[in-house]
């Protein structure tokens, strides 16, 4: 079991907490981006530095990808790319994508799109706070206690 980060967008925050939960639980965690980015030295923290365009990190991560590996994004295409795949996909701010919510969660996305381009004003997420940081944090060791029973 691996976890992958769709590192371009992930707040510094939660790459801390994953960082963390490498070492701890040693289980490896690679970052995809399309440009370098610091990672502390840890044999179970890696980075791979893709090309720029668009979709390219998230077509990195969907290839390596193996079943019942969890990857971290925001990305809600990329979510559901994930678990079509086998995959599990969990957002920054501690929501579990399943394959019971997904296509909601793409239809909303959609909506909201469609809004936006009729220039209606949505703004935009709020920054995470602690209740956010909480609730990643416990999702994440519920994943790596599952993993490690296995």
């Amino acid at each position: 079991m691996k976890i992958w980060v769709d590192a371009d967008a992930c707040p510094g925050v939660i790459k801390e907490i994953l960082f963390r939960v490498a070492d701890r639980a040693k289980v490896e965690v690679t970052l995809v981006a399309n440009h370098s980015m610091r990672i502390p030295p840890s044999r179970f923290i890696k980075m791979v530095t893709v090309p720029s365009g668009f979709d390219v990190a998230d077509d990195e991560i969907v290839k390596r990808l193996d079943v019942g590996d969890l990857v971290i994004t925001a990305d809600i295409p990329l979510a559901s790319e994930v678990i079509d795949k086998g995959g599990i996909a969990l957002n920054p701010r501690g929501e579990l994508y399943t394959v019971q919510n997904i296509k909601s969660i793409l239809n909303m996305r959609d909506f909201m799109d469609t809004m936006r381009a009729s220039g209606v004003q949505t703004g935009g997420p709020a920054a995470i706070g602690v209740s956010e940081k909480q609730a990643f944090g416990n999702q994440l060791d519920r994943f790596v206690t599952k993993y490690h029973k296995l």
